[in-house]
């Protein structure tokens, strides 16, 4: 991977990593047409990567992690299902992420969702109030969909939450905080089993590594601020289209043998 293709990388995590488009299916169907997907660092590079992105939820919302414990205890609460499960399907779940028409379907199945999601949550009437602990749970379970590429964390995890009768805005800031102890984890973890496996990051791995969390959260802090302004202003729609088209035109050059011929 050279620093040119870990930048593009890094843009596409830091654009789709708040976005309910799913940020691991957009890189896997980047690094596909750059040709980099087999590589090995590449799937450690596209899970490390999201730390930078996570970070600018800490610096955009510092106020709210200097809150009570309550705070904490409902982020845990909510991260908790995906921890586990997400260590017990580890290896399927990296079965998955060469799968790129797992991903282009998922893509067109949680747009034709998002087309109708303010109708079916009736979010105009929802709360602003914060998650319970009980809602912070369910939450949880809808984030670990999002382990299917394609799916996303960010679209499971707002789906949970107006579910869960809160408002788009209060959802879409839940699954922001939420991102931060789930992608900690899931990059520490992805870190431990590249070392554990006798693997070793080269000069060059460490350096991209580093420009591309860099890039990843300045991107991703533009990123935030876009969605907020497009969730109030047309709701959930656009991220419905632009799903379908994307996943449509994936699935054409899959089949026809186009592009993505690396899976």
């Amino acid at each position: 991977m050279s620093v040119f293709e870990a930048i593009v990388l890094a843009v596409v995590e830091g654009i789709t990593e708040f976005l309910p488009v799913s940020s691991t299916g957009h890189m896997i169907i980047v690094s596909s047409f750059m040709g980099i997907a087999s590589e090995p660092f590449t799937k450690t590079y596209i899970v490390a990567v999201q730390l930078g992105a996570i970070l600018s939820v800490l610096v955009l919302y510092w106020k709210k992690f200097l809150q009570s414990v309550n705070f904490y205890i409902k982020l845990f609460i909510a991260f908790l299902p995906a921890a586990i499960i997400g260590f017990i399907l580890n290896d399927y779940i990296d079965a998955l992420l060469e799968r790129v028409e797992v991903v282009a379907l998922m893509l067109i199945i949680g747009g034709v969702v998002f087309l109708f999601l303010d109708k079916i949550f009736n979010t105009t009437n929802s709360s602003d109030q914060e998650p319970t602990p009980i809602s912070s749970l369910k939450i949880g379970l809808f984030q670990c969909i999002a382990m299917i590429p394609g799916v996303s964390r960010s679209a499971a995890t707002i789906i949970g939450g107006l579910a869960q009768k809160l408002s788009a805005k209060t959802a879409a800031e839940f699954s922001f905080f939420l991102a931060v102890p789930t992608m900690f984890a899931a990059t520490a973890y992805k870190l431990y089993k590249y070392y554990k496996l006798g693997s070793t990051f080269t000069q060059s791995e460490v350096y991209n590594l580093a420009v591309g969390n860099l890039v990843a959260f300045v991107v991703a802090v533009l990123a935030i601020k876009s969605l907020m302004f497009v969730i109030s202003k047309y709701g959930f729609k656009v991220f419905g289209y632009y799903r379908i088209i994307i996943g449509v035109v994936i699935l054409i050059l899959f089949y026809s043998g186009k592009s993505l011929t690396v899976f």
